[in-house]
């Protein structure tokens, strides 16, 4: 997964409650670690800044009788998509805060992990030709409120990958034809690729 320099800062969702914190944007998510009873009570993220391991900062309290880490087969597996519901935990009223949360990646959904899942006020923001690089929100006692750091995935990624396919196909060929027939297909596929420089030049 290659993303793109220009992050885009969206949400956040949740209650007024808290303190804000900002873990910033990065090239991508390692691991979310969520603790949990009837809301979110804290969250820490590891994330990855250009192939090293980052671990960010734990927010919430120190409540939650169940713990649950996500990890995410990385730069392989990237978050494509974060969603959840809001509401106030106690009577009389207390602030809103993040009563469960749901990921989604572009290989498998995680969640919900929390309690109270019909309850309050429901968010989704799905990420389209993008990922998921990082979190922001408030918190103090629980996780209050949560929002995202957004980018684009780069072109380079689409070309490599179409590259990459190129050659197992070529490859492919060669284990399954002739000596003549694999010099002709190796011609097919030098031209092929001239073409596509020339389209990228001109």
């Amino acid at each position: 997964m290659v993303v793109s320099k220009k992050i885009m800062k969206v949400g956040p969702w949740g209650g007024t409650g808290g303190s804000p914190w900002d873990d910033g944007g990065h090239t991508g998510v390692r691991s979310i670690t969520l603790s949990y009873d009837r809301c979110i009570d804290s969250i820490a993220v590891e994330y990855d800044r250009n192939g090293v391991a980052v671990a960010g900062e734990r927010h919430g309290g120190a409540g939650g009788n169940q713990t649950t880490q996500i990890k995410l087969g990385f730069p392989e597996e990237y978050l494509t998509a974060v969603s959840g519901h809001y509401a106030a935990v106690a009577q009389g009223g207390a602030p809103a805060a993040i009563r469960w949360l749901a990921f989604r990646t572009n290989r498998r959904e995680y969640g919900p992990l929390g309690g109270g899942a019909a309850e309050g006020t429901p968010f989704a923001f799905p990420v389209d030709g993008g990922a998921i690089v990082g979190f922001w929100g408030r918190s103090g006692r629980q996780l209050d409120a949560v929002g995202l750091h957004v980018a684009p995935l780069r072109p380079e990624t689409m070309y490599k990958k179409a590259h990459k396919l190129g050659l197992m196909a070529y490859r492919s060929v060669r284990q399954n034809f002739g000596p003549q027939q694999q010099q002709q297909v190796q011609v097919q596929h030098h031209n092929s690729f001239a073409l596509s420089q020339s389209g990228r030049t001109f």
